[in-house]
């Protein structure tokens, strides 16, 4: 039987690590119930839970492919029964390319696969997820999407095109649903992280960090996965009062036009 809501619910995709594991921690912290997902369930996804319950959070489990649309009803039917009605979705699972290189070469694979998890794959979950808030009454308690894109939805990586174009997608579906469902009370964001040292970068940060300090960003460094957690709990909270559709660039300036 589903409980009576007491306090906010969320589920965060790619939560096993990274910027979703930060994330998860994070609204932990204000007092929010997470549901936390990984495409299965695996030793990372379970030690992630075992981490936040120690923090004293009620916490589901939810693995599922976020890329499998058929799963996306039954995965938030399972959580709600287990946590309660969800108010906040922060979709935060994504790939990066197969392989960089010459767009030129770039593969179909690699480009439906981006494309797939990084932009269809929140759109749908975003819709489901939407459709189950407009289908019941909702307490008193701010609702919200927030969504984790990239700075590459507006720069340029040319090495990863096809990476930059599913976040694009990203950055314009989070736009749409600002637009649909700013009217129902619903706030959507649409936060871009910069150079976050992450597992997904940890191949190429090392480099990133040396153009950083020379002045790639304002803030002379890369940034943290907790820092990104602290920016999604503070939308997920309402924090930012009047506001919906705004695009976060938490990319220590990388993006300011300068000469």
């Amino acid at each position: 039987m589903t409980r009576a809501v007491i306090r906010p619910t969320a589920l965060v995709t790619g939560s096993s690590r990274g910027i979703g594991l930060a994330a998860a921690k994070a609204l932990v912290r204000e007092g929010f119930a997470v549901a936390i997902n990984g495409p299965v369930m695996d030793a990372e996804l379970a030690s992630a839970a075992e981490h936040l319950r120690g923090l004293g959070a009620e916490v589901a489990v939810a693995p599922f492919d976020v890329s499998d649309l058929s799963a996306h009803d039954d995965a938030l039917q399972r959580i709600e029964a287990e946590l309660g009605p969800l108010t906040t979705l922060v979709n935060n699972a994504g790939v990066g390319v197969l392989k960089r290189g010459d767009l030129l070469d770039v593969s179909e694979e690699s480009w439906d696969r981006c494309l797939n998890v990084n932009s269809k794959a929140m759109f749908f979950l975003s819709q489901t997820f939407a459709k189950r808030l407009l289908s019941r009454q909702r307490p008193a308690l701010f609702h919200s999407i927030i969504n984790v894109t990239s700075s590459n939805a507006v720069a340029v990586a040319v090495m990863r095109a096809e990476y930059c174009a599913s976040k694009a997608a990203a950055a314009m579906v989070s736009k749409a649903l600002a637009v649909r469902l700013g009217p129902e009370n619903i706030a959507v964001y649409d936060v871009q992280p910069g150079l976050i040292a992450t597992e997904m970068t940890a191949p190429i940060i090392e480099s990133y960090a040396k153009r950083a300090a020379e002045g790639l960003t304002l803030l002379p460094r890369v940034g943290l996965p907790e820092e990104m957690g602290a920016i999604i709990a503070t939308l997920a909270t309402g924090r930012l009062p009047y506001t919906t559709g705004q695009v976060i660039s938490a990319d220590a300036g990388l993006l300011v036009s300068r000469f």
